[in-house]
């Protein structure tokens, strides 16, 4: 699409976008426009950077019609403070000749003074889950006006755990509704997320490119489990020279802090992590003394990862097969930068293969394997997500963990095997005033008693 003239854009907000300098739409604009106008639901996956804010605010912005109540009728969550701040200016901007009232709440300030700009009225409500639940609950936000809701980097939100606001929230909002939803990743989270509370959604994948960069090397490694795995990296690591500044991704904050732990005592001082559970504080830190070259190895989530400004790495290495290949691009795309010369490196298990499989159809090449190194220790121990537990055909459901049993059960002693006959004097009266012969039968009973 040459020019935004062909979306047909009010003229309103044509002047706004005008005074902006804005010429060409995005590739995410001109695919998400058409299909959010029609009132589908959206779930668009898209890196930072692609003009994601204008996507879904352009066709909302063009359907605005002036309302004077005072309940927002457009909802759009997002998951940081700054976010919010960002994405309330954006707005302001787009529709600055339009007639609307935008309103940004998010934690670290006074709840009250945010209750009374809600009671003020507004027609645009951006907020953070947290906070905008916390109103609720206080009866400050009114959600029942609302029309439409997006919901900006989800992927974010779910991993800072929010998913219970978000679920909370859901039953705050009418049933019929538009829902908007744009991510840079795909990830399990989301797409039980999607699948649970959105009804045949369009799906829209910009940025998300299935062709490899020609300038990024990469290769792969069979790898047996996740110790084997260490005991690769470290050695992969020794060269100093080859691999200045590494970047390895991992599944999770769990692994993201066992993986450092395990490389803590050979390249502790050279090394840093990051992931939604450390604070903010030490992710600034770890993040600049790897940027500074005081660091050149970084353990990170693919979530954390993605929004970070950091140049000149001369490795990526995939700790893991992620599940969702167009995850992988988006991994080794953090190399070979600036035209600069990238490799990759990907570490696989057999339970992995099929993933890979799947990133190599997206790229329609295959992702050479070496061989692995003589001089690496193949380790036995493993996870105890890694170790075989027996199948129950019967029961399918069985709890192993809870079903083994230990040593301590043995038989009771000869004075335990007594049973409670109810004492001697419970006894003597049995024998005295036996069961009637016929039960329930008064005639018969009290002729036996004459004979």
């Amino acid at each position: 699409m040459e020019s935004f003239d062909e979306l047909n854009l009010n003229k309103q907000l044509r002047l706004g976008i005008d005074e902006l300098g804005f010429e060409h739409p995005t590739p995410i604009q001109e695919m998400a426009f058409p299909i959010i106008m029609s009132g589908k639901n959206v779930v668009g996956i898209a890196q930072t950077g692609t003009g994601k804010t204008l996507a879904y605010a352009l066709p909302i912005l063009n359907q605005w019609k002036f309302t004077k109540q005072l309940n927002p009728t457009v909802l759009i969550l997002v998951p940081t403070r700054e976010l919010v701040l960002q994405v309330v200016e954006q707005i302001e901007k787009y529709g600055s000749y339009l007639s609307m009232r935008v309103l940004g709440i998010y934690g670290g300030t006074n709840i009250n003074t945010q209750a009374g700009h809600l009671g003020d009225g507004c027609d645009i409500l951006v907020a953070t889950p947290g906070r905008l639940y916390d109103l609720a609950v206080a009866r400050a936000a009114n959600l029942k006006a609302i029309k439409k809701l997006v919901i900006d980097e989800v992927d974010v939100m779910l991993d800072l755990g929010f998913r219970f606001q978000i679920n909370n929230i859901f039953e705050l909002l009418p049933e019929k509704r538009q829902n908007i939803m744009f991510s840079a990743t795909m990830t399990d989270e989301v797409s039980e997320l999607i699948d649970e509370n959105f009804i045949k959604p369009e799906r829209i994948s910009i940025a998300v490119s299935g062709t490899p960069l020609d300038n990024i090397s990469q290769i792969s490694y069979a790898v047996p489990n996740f110790f084997t795995k260490v005991n690769l990296l470290t050695y992969l690591l020794r060269n100093k020279d080859v691999y200045t500044k590494v970047l390895v991704f991992v599944p999770s904050k769990k692994i993201a802090d066992r993986l450092f732990l395990a490389l803590e005592e050979t390249y502790g001082r050279e090394m840093g992590v990051i992931h939604s559970n450390k604070s903010q504080n030490y992710r600034i830190r770890s993040i600049e003394q790897f940027n500074a070259g005081k660091q050149r190895i970084l353990i990170a989530t693919d979530v954390m990862a993605r929004g970070m400004d950091l140049d000149m790495i001369s490795h990526v290495i995939n700790f893991d097969v992620p599940n969702f290949p167009e995850n992988y691009m988006h991994r080794i795309g953090r190399s070979g930068r600036a035209e600069q010369e990238g490799n990759s490196i990907l570490f696989f298990t057999e339970a992995e293969t099929e993933a890979k499989i799947a990133i190599e159809m997206l790229m329609d090449m295959e992702v050479p394997e070496m061989d692995f190194p003589d001089d690496v220790e193949v380790s036995e121990q493993l996870l105890p997500s890694e170790r075989e537990r027996p199948k129950d055909t019967k029961n399918p459901h069985r709890n192993f963990k809870r079903d083994e049993g230990g040593g301590a059960f043995h038989e009771k002693k000869e004075k335990n095997l007594k049973t409670n006959q109810g004492g001697s004097y419970r006894q003597t009266i049995a024998k005295k005033y036996k069961k009637p012969r016929t039960r329930g039968s008064k005639s018969v009973n009290n002729a036996k008693k004459k004979k």
